[in-house]
């Protein structure tokens, strides 16, 4: 494969990493900003759009700053090649002349949304679908410390904290509302509250909570940047039990009783997600279950 790779940084290292376990014969290019930028090894620098013209991708990774996200799709879609979009798709819902040259072009979109590919996840999918059980309640909780997520680095600085760049947790912590919408599909109704009032001091949103109302539960989602002792959970609250998913675990417990557990890490989703647009692109599938329309769809319960 040939591939693009518009964004190197620490996410795009997983995607490269992911890529490099599926292809070893991968012949990837960046396209960079600027003659200053770092170099990676196995990775050839471009530093014009032009010089993307005469080569032909098989598909285009896109992994820059999310502000820049709608640009860079409307750029890339000039090459007539897939594009796999780092979540969010977009920091705007003002989306739709994109989708619509997508459409006309039938280019294959995927937006990565990785939680899709974790075990206890996929476990829990696949239960409610055979068993059908009555779900009265759904609790979902998010909470990190922003300044352990890249050491070394004033997190002030990154992207994260910073609005115009597309930072706030209604943008980086998406994975927890687009699981929710992947579980039980769109919402009736969606109330929310974003805020940025915490000891972090950021003009992002630092805090996001959304009441989602469905037609027999509602479900309730805590997003947060400040919570030291990282906690990432979903509850599921049953006529008859309540099934506790714990995400850093990758396991589903039922009161004392663990129902399921996998010795999948988070790290392998990337590798497993990779794996399944690799196979959309060889086997020339025009659609994913989380192209940039759906992501769409997902953005607006966000934001």
């Amino acid at each position: 494969m040939r591939i693009l790779i518009v964004g190197l940084g620490s996410i795009a290292a997983k995607h490269i990493n992911a890529i490099k376990q599926i292809d070893k014969n991968a012949e990837m290019y960046a396209l960079r900003s600027g003659a200053g930028a770092n170099t990676k090894d196995d990775i050839i620098n471009l530093y014009s759009f032009d010089e993307t013209r005469d080569i032909k991708f098989d598909f285009a990774v896109i992994s820059n700053p999310t502000s820049k996200h709608k640009k860079t799709i409307d750029t890339l879609l000039t090459l007539r090649c897939p594009l796999f979009i780092e979540k969010p798709v977009s920091n705007t819902v003002e989306m739709q002349d994109t989708i619509e040259e997508i459409k006309r072009l039938n280019i294959l979109t995927y937006t990565a949304c990785n939680l899709r590919f974790l075990d206890s996840l996929r476990y829990v999918k696949d239960e409610i679908s055979k068993k059908q059980k009555r779900i009265n309640e759904v609790n979902v909780y998010c909470g990190s410390y922003l300044l352990e997520w890249r050491p070394n680095v004033d997190f002030r600085t990154s992207y994260s904290a910073r609005k115009d760049l597309g930072g706030g947790v209604q943008f980086d912590l998406i994975h927890e509302i687009d699981y929710i919408y992947w579980l039980f599909g769109m919402p009736q109704n969606v109330k929310k509250t974003l805020r940025s009032v915490s000891s972090l001091h950021i003009d992002a949103i630092d805090y996001g909570n959304y009441c989602l109302e469905y037609i027999d539960f509602c479900v309730e989602i805590t997003l947060n940047y400040y919570r030291r002792d990282y906690k990432r959970t979903l509850e599921i609250v049953f006529d008859d039990e309540t099934w506790l998913v714990d995400l850093k675990q990758n396991r589903v417990v039922s009161g004392e009783k663990e129902i399921f557990i996998s010795s999948q890490q988070l790290n392998d989703t990337y590798w497993e997600q990779m794996k399944y647009f690799y196979r959309l692109v060889q086997t020339d599938v025009k659609s994913s279950f989380n192209s940039v329309e759906e992501a769409v769809e997902v953005l607006k319960i966000g934001v």
